[in-house]
Formats: C-alpha cells, sequence, structure tokens
C-alpha cells in the first residue's frame, strides 16, 4: 500500500470513455456459467480483483474458466459434477461472491469453506446464512455465522416464501440461487425492489422464474443450460465521470455502453433532479441488460433530497453523490441509507470524515448525511479504509480541489476500475 498525490489546475474534461464492465453482472456471469451444464461465454467481463477471485473460486470448484482479455469462456460439468476443493475459497474483498456462494455452496454435495480479506472478515454474513438456514442450510462461522471464515456443508434444501426485511440484492440473489436447488417453489417478496441482475440472469440461462410486483417466485430443482452474456459497463463506474463531467469546469464526457438498468440508475434521476446538463442515448432493448450512451457536461447544480425507494437504486453511488452535493446550491439531504453502514467500511462515516478533510459543510445524520453547497474545496490527506468507492470518490474531488489531495491506498480502486487514472488522464484537457 502506498500513497498517491494528486494535483490537477484548473482541469477541463473532454472525450469518451467506455467504462469497465459491470461489476455485479461479472460476478454472476461466472457463476451462472459455472452452474449450468456446458458452454458459456462472456463478453465485456470486468478484470477487477472482485471478479478474477471470483473466477479462482469456481476452478477451485472443478469448473473450467479461460480469460482472453474481458472476453471469458466457461466449460463446465454442472453443479452436480463439482469437485470438492481441497484449498479455502478465497473471496477477496467481495461481498458479492462471498454471500452468493453462501447460497449455492448449500445446494451442493460438497463441504467447502470460504473466507475473504480482512474488510470481508467484519462484514455481516447472518443476514444471508440466517434465511438459508431457514431452507435447511448447513453454515458455520465464527458467531454463528456472522463472519468469515464460514464452513458450508451442503445438502438437500427445501423451498421458502421469505419476506425481505431490508432491499439487498446480495440476500434475495443468495436465497434465490439455493432455491435452484431446493425442492418446491422458492418465493422472495421485497418491499423496495433491489437490484435485479439475478433475476434477469435466471432468464438467460433457462430457469422458469416470475417477477411480479415485488415478488420474484422460481421453481427449484431445475438445470440451467449454458448460453452467453453480454457485460454492460458498470453505471456506479460510470458515475464517477458523471460527477467528474457535472462538476469541472469546461468539460464534456461521453460515457458508451452504460447499462441503465432501472434497478440501478438511481444516480440518473438524482443528476436530473439537480438540474445537470445531461442526455441519454438509449442502445436499444436488444440485450438482458439495456445500455445506453450518456453525454455529461458543465452543470450548474442545486440540492435535492435522496430517499426512500430510490436508495437501494444507488446505494454504491451515494459517495459520489454527497461530493457532488459539495457543489450544489442549498441543502442536499441523504436518509434512508442505513445499508451504508454494512458496505466495505461504515461509509457515512467514511464519507463525512474524508469530505469535511477537504473542507465540506456536511454532517453525518443516523440513516445518511446533510450536505450544504456549494463549497470550495481544498487539498488535504484522505483515507481510502481500502475501500474503492471512496478511493475514487476522493480522486474525482482533486479535480475541483485547490491543492494537493493524497490518498493513502490509491491501489484498492483495482477493485471495481483498474483502468480509473488512466481513463482520467486520457480525457485530462
Amino acid at each position: 500500500m502506498s500513497s498517491t498525490t494528486l494535483q490537477y489546475k484548473q482541469p477541463s474534461l473532454q472525450g469518451d470513455i467506455t467504462v469497465p464492465g459491470d461489476k455485479s453482472v461479472s460476478h454472476r456471469s461466472i457463476m451462472f456459467g459455472s452452474i449450468a451444464k456446458g458452454k458459456t461465454t462472456v463478453s465485456g467481463f470486468l478484470l477487477g480483483e472482485d471478479c478474477l477471485n471470483t473466477i479462482d473460486c469456481f476452478r477451485k470448484l472443478g469448473v473450467d474458466i479461460e480469460v482472453d482479455g474481458t472476453n471469458v469462456t466457461i466449460n463446465s460439468p454442472g453443479i452436480d459434477q463439482w469437485t470438492e476443493p481441497a484449498e479455502v475459497l478465497y473471496t477477496g474483498n467481495s461481498g458479492t461472491t462471498t454471500r452468493l456462494m453462501l447460497g449455492i455452496l448449500s445446494g451442493t454435495n460438497l463441504h467447502t469453506i470460504m473466507t475473504g480479506d480482512a474488510s470481508i472478515g467484519k462484514r455481516p454474513m447472518r443476514r444471508v446464512a440466517d434465511p438459508l438456514r431457514l431452507m435447511g442450510a448447513q453454515i458455520a462461522g465464527r458467531d454463528n455465522g456472522q463472519y468469515t471464515p464460514l464452513a458450508i456443508q451442503g445438502g438437500r434444501l427445501n423451498a421458502i416464501d421469505y419476506t425481505m426485511p431490508v432491499a439487498s440484492a446480495q440476500v434475495k440473489s443468495a436465497i434465490l440461487l439455493a432455491g435452484i436447488r431446493a425442492e418446491g417453489t422458492t418465493i422472495v417478496r421485497e418491499h423496495e425492489v433491489s437490484r435485479d441482475h439475478t433475476e434477469r440472469m435466471l432468464h438467460q440461462f433457462g430457469a422458469n422464474v416470475t417477477v411480479d410486483n415485488g415478488v420474484v417466485t422460481l421453481e427449484g430443482g431445475q438445470q440451467l443450460t449454458g448460453t452467453h452474456v453480454n457485460v454492460p459497463g458498470d453505471i456506479s463506474s460510470a458515475a464517477f465521470f458523471l460527477v467528474a463531467g457535472a462538476l469541472t469546469a469546461g468539460s464534456r464526457i461521453v460515457l458508451n455502453n452504460v447499462g441503465i438498468n432501472e434497478t440501478r440508475n438511481g444516480i440518473i434521476e438524482v443528476l436530473q433532479n439537480m438540474g445537470a446538463n445531461m442526455s441519454i442515448a438509449s442502445n436499444g432493448e436488444n440485450t438482458a441488460e439495456p445500455t445506453a450512451t450518456i453525454t455529461i457536461e458543465t452543470s450548474h447544480l442545486t440540492a435535492t433530497v435522496v430517499e426512500g425507494a430510490i436508495i437501494p437504486r444507488l446505494i454504491d453511488e451515494i459517495p459520489v453523490i454527497a461530493l457532488l452535493a459539495t457543489q450544489a446550491a442549498g441543502k442536499t439531504i441523504i436518509k434512508d441509507a442505513e445499508e451504508l453502514k454494512v458496505k466495505e467500511t461504515n461509509r457515512i462515516d467514511a464519507v463525512v470524515n474524508e469530505l469535511k478533510k477537504l473542507g465540506a459543510n456536511i454532517e453525518a445524520t443516523e440513516d445518511g448525511m446533510i450536505i450544504e453547497g456549494p463549497t470550495p474545496l481544498h487539498g488535504a490527506s484522505l483515507k481510502t479504509y481500502g475501500d474503492h468507492r471512496i478511493g475514487m470518490m476522493g480522486a474525482i474531488a482533486a479535480l475541483i480541489a485547490e491543492g494537493e489531495v493524497t490518498l493513502d491506498d490509491a491501489d484498492c480502486i483495482a477493485v471495481s476500475y483498474p483502468t480509473f487514472f488512466e481513463h482520467i488522464n486520457n480525457i485530462l484537457k
């Protein structure tokens, strides 16, 4: 881990960017391709550390996975023919991998042990383990399965009818992935709809699944069939350049092939509500995940309130939305975002602490934050907490801050966006 110092003197940003593949879809493409019998091909795969750890886990289970740039080929014997791994499955910094794998592994005939990095070791897992136990899963770990390492003794599962206590695509997906192997019909009910990549991919791989007004119904005992997955650009990565383009004087950035799944596009709605100078050209509905070309230009922004049903659609973008709000006229309020406390770090505290160092007028609340703007930002030494989203927030802040911004660990950004700084440099004018 080494520090990185950034200083940009009144830059403008001009040019096109194709952001890396969607992290959520990339993870799931490997998981579904490995569960399915036969050949699956993936294009646009994200070569970030998290997703590469997902590949490594399935290779240890006996799945043949070849990587050629952003193209991946999976040849799987199907979940019934996986081999019990001699090694511990290492998920790195990926909560998605860790939680979804719990659902997948619970329905196998294998004994597996799973662990991650220090950050994963602090993140709550019983929110997944407990509903899986209702299905018959045998999961052991620290604090009764709250923390990694986790040991899973696969076996027979029974379907459940489960009402989600909080909006969480990871919990929902773990239950559905277990439901593929369960006896009976698994039902998951959501009060607020979380991202639906799992439901879409179940359709892609031939599963019989229905989604109706927040209720997902999946028949158990289904065999998935290999297919082709086209991974769209990650809107969570694009969000940082959307904010950069809006805040940096004399800028115009064109973002290509960005996923605009309606369960993920909350950042676009916030930018529109704040008056951003932005246009969106849909690329059509010819893939399982809709995409668009988004153009953002320097904007005069006004404050807004971010709350309620939109929160699950932008939970990963809140750090950079908070930065955006420091330059908007008025008081921006972010609430109903308690889920930020159990991300890679407590993102409410982390965002508030680091933006304050830069001179932002920002205060934490129990479930979010309040930001007064516009406020000029100045240089500072920032802590990333090993969290890629906090690291990228700090780097984008450096574009508009007076003086040097130092990140204590810029390497953490590679988890989701290995070419992040290269893309900034490519559009600097």
